[in-house]
């Protein structure tokens, strides 16, 4: 049985409360990826989302304040990894560190963008449209060549990551 709702008006007091809401969104796990020439760069995302099948668009955004910001910025490409169940530690050491590439295994993609290995689905992708929404940009990226594999996906919910089982 679920608890009865707790309503509350949003704002700074409430901003833990309004995250915790936010985290009841259970979702797929993502890492994203481009290159500059300080070489591959990578982040944790749970912000992707598919937009239009013609012309084959997706999104994701990102807090103008993560230190790995300006290497997106000016990002021509970028790649969209959908993580599996058993790659939870590439979560993590894509949220935390910008030496995550040491860890896992990679080739170059189009336009040279880190492509992880292993992963449930990728898709290699072009800038198209950047948005300003709030505290973080919303990037539009033209999917140029997908890829997909069988898998369970890595989900999170709560700030907590799991698995999910279809029934």
């Amino acid at each position: 049985m679920t608890a009865a709702p707790r309503s509350f008006e949003v704002g700074q007091q409430t901003e833990r409360d309004y995250r915790r809401a936010l985290g009841r969104f259970g979702t797929g796990v993502t890492v994203v990826t481009a290159a500059d020439a300080d070489g591959p760069v990578g982040i944790t995302a749970n912000s992707f989302s598919s937009v239009s099948l013609d012309p084959p668009l997706v999104l994701w955004s990102m807090a103008r304040s993560s230190r790995r910001y300006p290497r997106f910025a000016g990002a021509r490409h970028m790649a969209i990894h959908v993580l599996g169940a058993a790659q939870e530690s590439v979560a993590h050491d894509f949220a935390r560190s910008v030496a995550a590439f040491d860890r896992v295994a990679w080739a170059p993609g189009i336009g040279g963008v880190p492509l992880i290995e292993g992963c449930l689905a990728r898709f290699e992708c072009e800038a198209y449209q950047t948005h300003e929404g709030g505290d973080h940009v919303i990037h539009v990226l033209r999917v140029l060549r997908a890829s997909v594999a069988e898998g369970a996906p890595l989900m999170v919910f709560g700030g907590t990551y799991g698995g999910f089982v279809a029934g």
